[in-house]
């Protein structure tokens, strides 16, 4: 058997920070290896205590979420451990900041439970929890900033073929890997591989950090909002 997924809990509320090890102790394949109430101990555990995924909330006293997850995943001694986001509000407008930490997705805290047990496995098997409604925030994110502010010139993405900036504008717009071999006739093995060189190309963690890229190299530019 292989070993259980490792889930550090982060809230500052003790109900919720329970309610999470319950269910996360219910699956077999998951296991929770410690509880923090705010993000200054969440860091310091997930440096000396293996953990594969950390649920971490936003709103918190002292150091919050966002920072949290920049110190976690700026860590060089624990590379292997992501982050997912659990917030309140659908509209919260931490998301994006927290993505740009380098969150790998992020969930509602009244997501299902057994929606909320998949995604740690998702996030655990170094796939990003990105769906296109979370795309589209991303990109309204983008488009609510001031022109002074906005994407710069296209840079960093010198090494790239044509395909890969073809495959990278997909997932930016939020297309799945099965979408984008629709869109492209390619093969999903194909799909993969392209996906796969644009994270080692870009240095990123996962999906969620293409679609960052992507927009902030300019290579995808948000619509201009509408009234």
């Amino acid at each position: 058997m292989s070993e259980p997924v490792r889930v550090l809990v982060v809230d500052d509320e003790a109900l919720l920070r329970g309610s999470f090890r319950v269910l996360v102790e219910s699956a077999p394949d998951l296991t929770v290896v410690g509880e923090a109430e705010t993000g200054e101990p969440a860091v310091r555990m997930a440096r000396h205590t293996p953990t594969d995924v950390v649920l971490m909330d936003v709103r918190m006293p002292g150091m919050d979420g966002i920072e949290a997850t920049r110190r976690i995943c700026a860590a060089p001694e624990i590379p292997g451990t992501r982050v997912l986001i659990l917030t309140t509000f659908d509209l919260d407008s931490y998301v994006y900041a927290a993505l740009r930490a380098g969150a790998s997705g992020f969930l509602l805290k009244d997501t299902p439970p057994a929606d909320l047990l998949s995604a740690i496995r998702v996030v655990a098997g170094g796939d990003a929890l990105l769906s296109p409604s979370v795309t589209r925030r991303l990109i309204a994110e983008f488009a609510r900033l001031p022109e002074s502010m906005g994407p710069p010139p296209e840079n960093g993405l010198e090494g790239l073929t044509d395909r890969e900036r073809e495959v990278l504008t997909l997932v930016a717009r939020g297309l799945s890997n099965p979408e984008i071999t629709e869109h492209l006739c390619l093969s999903m093995a194909t799909v993969k591989t392209h996906v796969g060189r644009l994270l080692d190309k870009l240095a990123a963690r996962d999906r969620a950090q293409l679609v960052i890229a992507a927009y902030e190299s300019g290579l995808v530019v948000p619509a201009p909002r509408t009234r």
